[in-house]
């Protein structure tokens, strides 16, 4: 895909320009996504320009928000300076997580993908674009959750998985102490946070370009 195109479809939801060398990575791993999508089913939008808008616009919106690259919005940071570890339950075709890698190289991330083949796909494109510091866990959010060695992250990330409610006190479980959760989801899913979890919400942010969705932003309290 023409990456000036790619680049004037994210500026509703980014406050700068991404490098041209990021917006090279985003065309290859529209490519990646489109050929591997031909034989299994990562996401029901074809059209690349919706693509880019829908996936890559929305994951760099929560991106710039957890890791601004200035100003004072929310950004979680470690007391002993390591790189925040950030983990994606239900990564699927890669959303939020590869883009906010993008956005910010220096996250420890971790993906959580319980399907073989979209766990595969994940480490494909990690390898194309020659990302680091990048594990792809092929388990359920619910099993790692139950293991009490099995590290917590500053940042947990949640995007359109299934079973919401059931996977959302795992994503709590799964968060370190004063950690951050960042959901992408609909504004109908928004009364729902708050029965199944003991976080503090922040005002729930309206994505560009959508009369529907919203980022959610909690802390434990």
């Amino acid at each position: 895909m023409d990456t000036a195109r790619i680049a004037a479809l994210l500026e509703p939801f980014i406050e700068s320009p991404l490098p041209s060398s990021t917006v090279d990575q985003i065309s290859t791993y529209i490519d990646l996504l489109l050929r591997w999508n031909a034989r299994i089913n990562l996401t029901a939008i074809r059209h690349p320009e919706e693509i880019v808008t829908r996936h890559f616009g929305e994951s760099f919106f929560l991106a710039r928000h957890l890791f601004p690259k200035s100003g004072t919005e929310h950004r979680p940071l470690t007391t002993d300076h390591r790189p925040p570890h950030v983990l994606d339950i239900g990564s699927g075709a890669g959303f939020p997580a590869l883009p906010l890698k993008l956005w910010a190289p220096h996250i420890d991330l971790t993906l959580i993908e319980s399907n073989h083949k979209k766990a595969t796909f994940l480490r494909e494109v990690a390898r194309a674009l020659t990302l680091t510091n990048i594990n792809v866990i092929t388990d359920r959010a619910e099993v790692l959750a139950a293991r009490p060695d099995f590290p917590r992250a500053e940042v947990v990330t949640l995007r359109a998985v299934e079973h919401f409610d059931a996977i959302l006190p795992q994503a709590v479980t799964l968060l370190a102490r004063k950690g951050t959760l960042a959901l992408l989801i609909g504004a109908a899913q928004l009364p729902r946070l708050t029965p199944v979890t003991t976080m503090k919400w922040c005002p729930p942010i309206p994505i560009p370009k959508s009369h529907t969705r919203v980022l959610s932003i909690g802390i434990p309290e």
